[in-house]
């Protein structure tokens, strides 16, 4: 019998974390130390997006390098962990839909590959991916995040990839450069919520906190959030593991869904 897994909330930032030793990159090392070992990792990632939902299915997923830009060194990262080709079908075929469908056409994009090589740095558990459908809204993404909990129950870790603030625009050159103020606010606000409990302030940030337009000017960061949150039971409480801007505009929030003990 495995354990309820919980679910996570990564804040990924940039793909530089991948190889950066920092208080970010520690704390994922160190929660992957405090959770039960997974017996497979799905992940939710603000870097795929498709018409409709699809679930990756490859035996083998690919490793994405979706950037370019940045040192070699970040091309130089392998990541190859087997996928979860049974348990992606058995996805599929449990949230029952006609928008839902499974792929063998993507891999792990550094949504999901830059924070598992700190994580399980040895690639040994299976991964696989859930796309964001970009004609649902807030609330049918947070509607399908909670048809995802049966999996928890089946040692399988769910893990939202984003970033609570992501303003590329806004963003400056160094990370620990300070962060806007309008970006500490709704990053704020948006951990508020969490902790009190308000998924309709979440899932109406767009309209009900200010600076939403300033702290994403596209919504795929915040939507994996949404996800994790309609995961929550009522046992259970959001545990902030990480909490910090980089940029002065990339929020590196993460958040623990699990028991309350």
């Amino acid at each position: 019998m495995h354990p309820k897994m919980p679910a996570l909330f990564i804040g990924h930032g940039s793909p530089m974390n991948a190889i950066l030793d920092n208080s970010y990159t520690r704390s994922l090392k160190l929660l992957a130390e405090e959770i039960p070992l997974p017996k497979a990792i799905l992940v939710i990632s603000a870097h795929w997006l498709t018409r409709g939902t699809f679930i990756c299915n490859a035996e083998t997923p690919r490793q994405i390098y979706d950037f370019y830009g940045f040192p070699k060194e970040l091309n130089q990262i392998a990541y190859h962990p087997p996928g979860a080709k049974i348990l992606a079908e058995l996805t599929s075929e449990t949230l029952n839909t006609p928008t839902v469908d499974t792929t063998a056409n993507w891999g792990l994009d550094h949504g999901a590959w830059a924070v598992l090589v700190h994580m399980y740095p040895a690639a040994s558990i299976p991964v696989f991916e859930m796309s964001l459908n970009t004609e649902l809204d807030e609330t049918g993404h947070y509607q399908l995040g909670k048809k995802l909990a049966f999996l928890r129950d089946s040692g399988v870790l769910i893990i939202g990839s984003g970033d609570l603030v992501h303003n590329l625009r806004a963003m400056t050159y160094n990370a620990d450069d300070p962060a806007f103020d309008w970006a500490c606010n709704f990053d704020n606000q948006v951990k508020e919520a969490l902790r009190s409990g308000d998924h309709e302030r979440l899932i109406h940030a767009r309209t009900e906190i200010p600076s939403y337009g300033l702290a994403l000017p596209t919504d795929e960061h915040y939507l994996p959030a949404l996800y994790i949150a309609a995961l929550q039971g009522k046992d259970e409480s959001p545990v902030f593991f990480h909490e910090g801007i980089q940029y002065g505009s990339i929020s590196m929030t993460g958040f623990k869904i699990d028991r309350n003990l």
